[in-house]
């Protein structure tokens, strides 16, 4: 009774409220209705039995969010049979972008021809090819741990470099 007069909500009731927007959320990121419905389940059942109760709205919604992400790793690992960590790395962006400046090609040209070959071509496969770390070390015959570490030297090695930001 006291509830509805003051306007206070149960974290459950926030909680219910916020997972249409949920919903949306998961939607744009697995592309269709029947996964996006099973994973908003899958978040409900996880956080909702979990929610202190006199939970500030904000917190309620951060947590609902926080577990969908955690589902829509599990969901995207084991459809592409991946490892969690391994998506992480390899999202790339497909927004459109201005082509680089000529100095700017000019300096990285010279900051690459300064590196070793073996740095060279992972920075290109990398970054310039925008091959996966999958497809670098297949590319170059070697693990996906190697190729890591090697990424990490030739990045340090080229900000080193004269020219390099």
């Amino acid at each position: 009774m006291i509830q509805e007069f003051t306007g206070a909500r149960s974290s459950t009731q926030v909680a219910l409220a916020e997972l249409e927007f949920v919903y949306g959320f998961l939607y744009a990121r697995v592309g269709n209705r029947p996964d996006a419905e099973d994973l908003t389940q899958q978040v409900a059942m996880k956080a909702i039995p979990r929610l202190r109760d006199g939970a500030a709205a904000c917190d309620i919604r951060g947590y609902l969010y926080a577990t969908a992400r955690s589902a829509l790793a599990e969901f995207w690992s084991a459809r592409l049979s991946l490892r969690e960590s391994e998506l992480i790395e390899d999202v790339h962006s497909n927004s459109a972008k201005a082509g680089p400046s000529v100095a700017n090609v000019a300096i990285a040209r010279g900051v690459l021809a300064q590196l070793s070959a073996n740095h060279r071509r992972v920075l290109e496969l990398r970054f310039l090819r925008g091959y996966s770390l999958k497809e670098v070390a297949k590319e170059m015959n070697s693990t996906v741990g190697a190729i890591k570490v090697m990424q990490l030297r030739a990045l340090r090695a080229a900000a080193k470099q004269d020219g390099a930001v």
